[in-house]
């Protein structure tokens, strides 16, 4: 057999097995949390509870740190009422909220209004909230929504709602849809809002270890190990927050982009 159809033949050979190991790595799509579309017609305030469930649980992702695991008060069982009207009776409040919907609503949108001891950014003593707002990027909840929650959070332990029902539907949002694959590095890190936890891009948020200059800490495989299996190396200082099936929502492109970013981020 000539040399040149030996080469050709190899070259095709490998070509094929490389195809192959990449369609072995995680390829399912990305998503974005969607807003979900209030039909004003047909609302309840049951269903409105339920939407305010829905929003703390998935896009507000309130239970990455609002659990358990000592990161945040744990929410889902505290009764907020009762703790809403305790907080606003501290000396330490800051804010303008008057009653316990309003101190929910101010909770979400200026979480420095009131730090509950034991939960402020490292060496503030408790006068700094690690929590970002969540109206802005990237949770970007609208209105409509945080009113959900502070509908469910009053409601869960039995307590009066006194969040009214919407009337009008929200805004139509200007921005643009996010892309179902990141484009780049930047906007796989904002797709999948690791800036909410990370100090990552122009974030300085401290819930978890800092992404800035993690490539002169971690190589390429620990970073990309950090993202594919979370739960495999625990920071110290940092409980274990983040979602086991992480990496399960990216497309391989989007992982390997996002390793290659921080990796080179010295």
């Amino acid at each position: 057999m000539p040399t040149i159809v030996k080469v050709l033949a190899f070259s095709l050979g490998m070509a094929l097995i490389f195809t192959g190991i990449a369609n072995l790595l995680p390829q399912v799509e990305g998503q974005a949390p969607e807003d979900k579309e209030v039909d004003l017609g047909a609302l309840t305030m049951d269903s409105f509870i339920a939407l305010g469930e829905d929003i703390f649980k998935n896009k507000g992702t309130c239970t990455l740190c609002h659990n358990n695991m000592g990161r945040a008060p744990d929410i889902l069982h505290l009764d907020m009422n009762e703790v809403s009207r305790k907080h606003l009776a501290d000396e330490r409040y800051k804010g303008s909220a008057t009653d316990v919907a309003g101190y929910i609503h101010e909770s979400m949108v200026d979480p420095g209004a009131y730090v509950v001891k034991g939960f402020g950014k490292k060496g503030s003593k408790d006068t700094e909230s690690p929590m970002p707002a969540v109206n802005k990027a990237p949770i970007e909840l609208t209105d409509v929504e945080m009113d959900a929650v502070t509908a469910f959070l009053q409601a869960k332990d039995g307590g009066e709602v006194t969040v009214a029902l919407p009337s009008e539907a929200p805004a139509p949002s200007t921005k643009e849809a996010v892309p179902s694959v990141a484009a780049t590095a930047e906007e796989a890190i904002g797709k999948f809002g690791c800036s909410a936890c990370h100090a990552v891009l122009d974030s300085s948020a401290e819930l978890g270890p800092s992404l800035k200059n993690i490539g002169a800490r971690l190589s390429a495989a620990q970073i990309r190990q950090s993202i594919v299996d979370p739960n495999a190396v625990i920071a110290e200082g940092y409980p274990p927050i983040m979602p086991a099936d992480f990496a399960d929502r990216m497309m391989a492109k989007e992982l390997e982009m996002m390793v290659k970013f921080l990796a080179n981020s010295k």
